[in-house]
């Protein structure tokens, strides 16, 4: 059973690319393993490539993490290959059109709602438990980064500001309903980030339209690096006392 010289375990969903893949590149580099999870599975292979060739211990899961099947699955691989799970970065997730709530289709919300707001449900208790019984030891924080969520109701359409503001919910009930248990989770609220994600949106609807002016004053857009440098804070030791806390990183975004 080989583990990087930290001797933590971590689990980054969405580690393919963007954020994702930079939190596990970051987490590998300070020497904690690695379970790349994505639905992508040339991403997940080149990210844990990446991390082998810098002498980091990493292994790749591929598929759809809203299937209960795929998240037990990341589970198991780390509790069988790493001894457990010490960190849960549940970074996945999807945008919607920018659509108003009068022009969301059935398919578009079911859609952003399973991915951004359901899919983590599964994974956190799965993840206490193989915390709880994977041998890393009673003392032992669990980090859990709630998957990115939103301090602004314009941060994007109807069902992508619904599905993050639920997350926020999600964070907070999980930090008080297992903190006894060793268990933190905070979240991170990323403004613009230099990633390949792409928006499908007809700019002449009336979503974009009207969200527009609301991006004026969105700030510097972030690196994914510097994403990942908040990730990696919030499940390190120095923010032991962190506990259900939506960490802003967007250059001042929320503040205006």
């Amino acid at each position: 059973m080989a583990t990087g010289p930290d001797g933590r375990s971590v689990i980054v969903t969405g580690a393919g690319s963007g954020i994702g893949r930079a939190a596990a590149l970051a987490f590998a580099g300070q020497g904690v393993t690695v379970v790349a999870a994505d639905l992508n599975a040339e991403g997940a292979k080149e990210v844990v490539e990446q991390i082998e060739e810098a002498g980091g211990v990493a292994v790749a899961v591929v598929g759809d993490l809203s299937e209960q099947a795929v998240v037990d699955r990341v589970v198991e691989t780390s509790v069988e290959r790493f001894g457990g799970v010490d960190v849960l970065v549940d970074n996945a997730g999807i945008m919607d059109r920018m659509s108003a709530l009068a022009d969301v289709t059935d398919a578009e919300w079911e859609r952003v709602i399973r991915v951004n707001l359901t899919a983590p449900l599964p994974a956190h208790p799965r993840g206490a438990a193989a915390h709880a019984e994977g041998g890393q030891g009673g003392d032992r924080e669990h980090g859990v980064r709630g998957r990115s969520a939103r301090q602004r109701g314009s941060a994007a359409g109807a069902a992508y500001t619904a599905s993050k503001h639920g997350v926020v919910g999600l964070t907070k009930s999980l930090a008080v309903m297992y903190r006894k248990q060793g268990i933190r989770a905070n979240a991170m609220a990323p403004g613009g980030t230099q990633t390949g994600i792409v928006v499908d949106a007809a700019q002449d609807s009336h979503g974009p339209a009207a969200l527009g002016p609301h991006f004026v004053n969105i700030g510097k857009p972030a690196r994914a690096g510097e994403q990942a440098a908040a990730i990696v804070f919030l499940a390190s030791d120095a923010a032991s006392n962190i506990n259900g806390a939506i960490l802003p990183v967007d250059d001042g975004w929320a503040a205006v």
